[in-house]
């Protein structure tokens, strides 16, 4: 009895030895297998221009995907039921959705604004309520910094579901520039004086041609605009410089920028009132 088991112990462990040993060389050769295809996969993303995070992110996922069919292969191999297994994966998977629906929409966000580009990295742009420059482009958030150097990250699907604005995209930006002058200002002098801090301002293009309008008679004051064109880097420098310049050569020109007027007008009944 005792050679018996010890034979039927003996043909168990050859058995269940081999079917182990096969498992482990499935194992090892499956992970150095996905991970050569993850590489190469990476490799041909990376020939094509795709962006670095949406490279990384696709190679870790296609190796965790390929190492999981290489486990379940390892286990089937032993004798492991891989078909509760699935069911397990499946139920679980289906759980962590339901939990992190709200990160799995910033992860498909993240890949939109990845492979659509409307904004790159070093852009000035507007979106979800707060405007600065573009830092990162994570798969999860999006990273600006702020005119006054404070970094916000905002959830890729908040940008994608509202109206981004992006001031880098194009090279040339339009300036304008409204100032109100007095009713009894001289208008052809106003325009002269206009025409002169224009030409005096280098940053401003030559094409598009620049513009004077006269746009409003509004309440107190004659309203002009200027339009000019300029290099998006130089609009912020020379909106500032325009609106400075306009009001040095208006009050050399002695042409009046009026403050806000109302004009009040008393009307008695009768002398007895105006006497009370």
């Amino acid at each position: 009895m005792l050679e018996q088991n010890m034979e039927q112990i003996k043909t168990m462990i050859t058995l269940y030895g081999l079917h182990i040993a096969k498992a482990l060389l499935i194992f090892m050769v499956g992970r150095w297998i996905a991970k050569v295809a993850a590489d190469l996969i990476s490799r041909a993303l990376n020939r094509h221009s795709i962006e670095p995070t949406v490279v990384l992110f696709t190679k870790n996922i296609l190796y965790f995907m390929f190492l999981v069919c290489v486990l379940i292969a390892s286990l089937h191999e032993i004798g492991f039921q891989t078909a509760s297994l699935l069911a397990i994966l499946g139920s679980a998977g289906l759980a962590v959705g339901l939990a992190l629906q709200g990160s799995l929409s910033n992860l498909a966000a993240g890949f939109l604004i990845i492979i659509l580009k409307p904004f790159r990295l070093g852009d000035f742009i507007e979106g979800a309520g707060v405007s600065g420059v573009v830092e990162a482009i994570d798969i999860l958030t999006t990273q600006l910094r702020t005119g006054d150097n404070k970094t916000i990250f905002i959830p890729n699907s908040k940008l994608t579901g509202d109206n981004i604005i992006n001031f880098s995209l194009k090279p040339n930006r339009r300036v304008d520039v409204t100032v109100g002058v007095s009713y009894s200002s001289d208008l052809d002098k106003v325009r002269d004086v206009l025409t002169q801090t224009i030409e005096a301002e280098s940053r401003i293009l030559k094409e598009p041609a620049p513009q004077i309008f006269c746009t409003a008679l509004a309440d107190s004051s004659v309203n002009f605009t200027i339009r000019v064109w300029v290099n998006t880097s130089d609009y912020w420098p020379t909106t500032f410089a325009l609106n400075e310049a306009v009001k040095r050569n208006f009050d050399k020109a002695s042409i009046e920028i009026p403050f806000p007027q109302r004009d009040l007008h008393i009307h008695y009944k009768n002398s007895k009132e105006s006497l009370a």
